[in-house]
């Protein structure tokens, strides 16, 4: 079981996935999606899930705080909600931008944070009081993405203008900037250390730069499309990638190579990302899927795994994010005897019984306080709008002795049949 496998298949967005994160705690998954809506998955086997209504638009970005008490997410409708985890569904929302909010993210201590916009600001907050703290406002064009290093005293940002920023967060000052795109700079984060930042480009790239010498140490051409969305697995040592080309690439920074191509999503994959200890990661992407993956690869055998599936090819010593720093950078491309993954169909997880909770949503279906229950329910759940129509269901209904609640899945097949 060295390989990555298929763990779960999460069902239950109605449209495209945009974003994912794991709690902390390693018990939840937290999915945005273009239908507006926020999900908490269980990882539990046959617990609920938890749909979260309350954004008016495309939801493009979710984080858990790293107490895993809240999780905040960003969305086109220019607000930042934060949410309790659990039935209640309470949010804050926070509201500064002037367009679209594409990113969100806690910093390592859960006391701020924040996010990136269309109107080409970054924007800090405060989580306690609930409150806009700074602006940065460098860009050029709309910020696709905007992270904070592991220690808090950075943040980098990408975005439309082609160009990393790197930002002090003491200063609030620009002290760096990374170039050398051929499109919009799509996504970006910090390595475990804090050492590296990865960003990823329309371009089909992704690219490691060594902050501490400000030298691009690793360049990666691995994608036949635009990169998306990327992961460090926590050791550092690995890389996930989702791209526009339908498929998840992961990467061994240490040996600088492609291990392995996974193709289990039909479109687009728009967001991965790996679970705080690694052992998973999920992705999700235009085909409305939401998968899990359990991570095999850092097994203690991989290296014996890695001389069995091929050999290195560049004469190039491999590049090490933690120690070393060569004197210039070498590009990666495909190489034969990376591996294929194609996951067989999941038959492990059936689609979770989903509890709507946060906003309530009102049908626009009137109905009369003299309907009987089930005429009621059948105007409302069935989509019925007339009201001799949703009798005569509910007469049918009755006359095969069906009860209320009892019939109500039976009733449900009887209005479909009989429109």
């Amino acid at each position: 079981m060295e390989d990555p496998t298929l763990e779960r298949h999460f069902k239950g967005h109605k449209d495209v996935i945009s974003c994912a994160d794991f709690n902390p705690n390693n018990k939840q998954l937290a999915t945005g999606s273009c239908d507006k809506s926020l999900m908490i998955w269980n990882l539990a086997p046959k617990a609920r899930a938890f749909r979260f209504v309350g954004h008016t638009d495309v939801i493009t970005g979710v984080n858990f705080a790293p107490s895993g008490s809240m999780v905040a997410s960003s969305s086109r409708d220019q607000t930042v909600r934060l949410w309790t985890p659990s039935i209640k569904g309470e949010s804050t929302v926070f509201k500064a931008h002037t367009a679209s909010v594409r990113s969100v993210h806690f910093s390592r201590d859960g006391q701020r944070l924040v996010t990136a916009s269309d109107d080409k600001s970054v924007k800090v907050w405060g989580v306690e009081r609930k409150k806009f703290l700074y602006s940065l406002n460098r860009h050029t064009n709309w910020v696709r993405c905007a992270r904070f290093s592991p220690d808090g005293r950075l943040i980098a940002s990408c975005g439309d203008d082609r160009t990393v920023r790197l930002w002090d967060t003491s200063s609030h000052q620009c002290i760096n900037i990374f170039t050398d795109y051929g499109g919009s700079a799509t996504f970006v984060d910090f390595n475990s250390s804090g050492t590296c930042i990865a960003s990823s480009g329309a371009d089909n790239t992704i690219k490691i730069w060594d902050i501490r010498t400000n030298k691009l140490i690793q360049h990666y051409k691995v994608h036949n499309a635009g990169v998306n969305c990327f992961s460090f697995h926590p050791s550092g040592n690995y890389l996930i990638s989702g791209s526009s080309d339908s498929t998840i690439k992961i990467l061994d920074l240490l040996e600088g190579r492609l291990i392995y191509t996974l193709h289990g999503h039909k479109g687009p994959v728009l967001t991965v990302m790996f679970s705080r200890d690694g052992d998973l990661f999920a992705s999700g992407g235009a085909d409305s899927q939401v998968l899990m993956w359990k991570t095999n690869f850092d097994s203690l055998n991989y290296r014996e795994l890695l001389s069995r599936h091929s050999k290195r090819v560049t004469p190039d010593p491999p590049p090490h994010l933690m120690d070393i720093y060569p004197r210039s950078h070498h590009r990666h491309h495909p190489q034969n005897g990376t591996v294929e993954i194609n996951p067989v169909a999941d038959t492990q997880s059936t689609d979770p019984q989903v509890v709507e909770v946060g906003r309530v949503v009102f049908s626009t279906t009137s109905v009369s306080v003299c309907d009987p229950p089930g005429v009621a329910f059948l105007k409302v759940a069935c989509g019925v709008t007339d009201r001799k129509q949703a009798k005569k269901l509910f007469l049918c209904c009755k006359e095969q002795e069906i009860g209320w609640p009892r019939g109500v899945d039976t009733s449900l097949k009887a209005c479909h049949r009989l429109r």
